[in-house]
């Protein structure tokens, strides 16, 4: 999804639950699948544009997935961002990191905040509280 594209809640209805399942199996949609889940009440056509965009991403990435190796070490890496007020509904942010053990992912999470944040120091303090 474009970082330029920013949707609303109005349209008609349609169903993408079925895009749930997959975020099982590829965590590299998961976000998207959640933003577009936000709309489910009251899509558009963008909200399909927005749909045919994974699941062309996903045609084209029938072999990716998530890879374990030996790396030679068990250092633990935590990567995090917010994007503050990144919500045009409700002006919320969304937070997210990454967990790395010995190289390879073993936890992640993307989830919008429950309070409105002051300033991205804030938003950015909240996401390191929840990745710790």
């Amino acid at each position: 999804m474009s970082p330029n594209v920013h949707l609303t809640k109005d349209g008609e209805p349609w169903l993408v639950g079925k895009l749930n399942y997959l975020t099982v199996t590829h965590p590299d949609i998961a976000f998207l699948v959640s933003v577009v889940n936000q709309f489910m009440s009251s899509p558009t056509i963008h909200h399909w544009a927005v749909l045919e965009k994974i699941l062309c991403y996903l045609k084209g990435a029938p072999g990716r997935g998530i890879v374990y190796a030996d790396h030679g070490h068990t250092h633990i890496e935590c990567f995090l961002d917010a994007d503050w007020t990144g919500s045009k509904v409700d002006r919320r942010s969304t937070s997210g990191y990454c967990i790395f053990v010995g190289g390879n992912l073993v936890s992640m999470k993307s989830k919008m905040q429950n309070v409105m944040s002051r300033s991205s120091a804030e938003s950015e303090y909240r996401t390191m509280a929840q990745s710790v």
